[in-house]
């Protein structure tokens, strides 16, 4: 079995008016020196083994699904687990 954490976040390019506002707010705690904030989207997913390549399987999921690839990017990471 495999566990996967997925990242989710505005491309560099893209305006992140979520993270913008966070970071406003933050500024008006007083915390000037941080100089940006990003928001993004978190999945944890658990895949059971097969034949076919868990990368290939996330990536597919990731493009179809969970990050909008023209104004988003991912990343992943992928942890075999151990079945009891």
């Amino acid at each position: 079995m495999y566990f996967v954490k997925v990242y989710v976040t505005y491309k560099e390019s893209v305006l992140d008016p979520q993270g913008e506002a966070v970071k406003g707010a933050v500024h008006r705690l007083g915390y000037t020196e941080v100089e940006d904030i990003r928001i993004g989207k978190y999945f944890e997913i658990k895949i059971a083994k097969s034949d076919r390549p868990v990368e290939e399987m996330i990536e597919e999921v990731c493009d179809k699904l969970l990050a909008n690839v023209n104004m988003e990017t991912y990343r992943y990471e992928i942890q075999t687990l151990e079945e009891a």
